[in-house]
């Protein structure tokens, strides 16, 4: 499908929350001299200018990023995935104004050290264009302009055997979602000691947590779910949350994601359900 474009929702709640999880894993994996890779299934452009037509038109980076850019971080989590984060967009935005976001493909180039290597793929013909000009004279990088499942037989597993795979597809049409399960049995066959960070979006709670349930019948042992949703539950009438579910996960992120959530739902003047819960526990 190639009419989604994710510079309209760029920065938005849900960006906040799958970035800070992908912070929290690529700090991690940093903590290891050896080199891994990031793999990005649905890349985007990889840069977003919140003043431009799309994110303009929306306004949803105001509930998001336009909320936390120039929020005070607490002591107990500047040194974690909220101040890194936040420090990333301050880097982005050096005169003090917001006016660029960065997509996942942009954070882990500015996390990454120079033997670490990026894997993106995005099929979007205007998107990738715009990936490519943004990172493609990187060291250690290959964009392709590929399906995302082909992109995954077509390169992995990685030389590095470590590293991080982020899915976030736009979950548009219905079929996507069983997309996601039979790709990453795919990936888990080639790849199966890598961490796997699957953003979903909550619109009908019967199809996530049927979503949710497959996706935990994979062959997996150490499996995570992180979910926070600032408005209750409907029938299908638009995003009321997310999630993250995380295959393999660093074994700090549980207890990170657990001390930033009731900042973040605070911040952004929400009280919201949100949950951290460990589905499979590794033995």
């Amino acid at each position: 499908m190639l009419s989604y474009r994710h510079s309209f929702h760029a920065g938005n709640f849900a960006d906040v929350l799958k970035h800070l999880v992908q912070v929290a894993i690529l700090e991690y994996l940093k903590r290891k001299d050896k080199p891994f890779c990031y793999h990005d299934t649905h890349s985007g452009a990889g840069l977003y200018s919140l003043s431009g037509e799309h994110a303009s038109k929306t306004g949803e980076y105001q509930s998001g990023i336009g909320v936390l850019f120039n929020q005070a971080v607490p002591t107990a989590l500047e040194d974690g995935p909220v101040g890194r984060y936040l420090r990333l967009m301050q880097q982005l935005n050096p005169d003090g104004a917001l006016e660029f976001y960065p997509g996942s493909p942009s954070i882990a180039a500015q996390l990454l050290r120079p033997q670490d290597a990026l894997q993106l793929t995005e099929l979007h013909p205007t998107d990738y264009g715009l990936l490519s000009q943004h990172l493609g004279k990187r060291k250690h990088c290959r964009i392709e302009k590929m399906d995302a499942w082909a992109g995954i037989k077509a390169m992995l597993p990685p030389l590095a055997r470590r590293g991080l795979v982020l899915i976030d597809p736009p979950y548009e049409l219905s079929h996507e979602y069983d997309d996601v399960v039979k790709g990453l049995q795919l990936a888990l066959q080639r790849f199966a000691t890598g961490c796997y960070a699957i953003w979903y979006p909550v619109i009908d709670r019967p199809h996530i947590e049927r979503f949710v349930a497959q996706v935990a019948a994979l062959p997996v042992t150490d499996l995570l779910r992180i979910e926070w949703c600032p408005k209750a539950d409907s029938a299908g009438f638009g995003m009321t949350g997310s999630g993250m579910l995380v295959i393999n996960p660093p074994y700090l992120l549980a207890e990170q994601c657990r001390a930033f959530l009731p900042w973040l739902q605070q911040q952004l003047g929400d009280a919201g359900p949100a949950q951290v819960t460990q589905l499979i526990a590794e033995a």
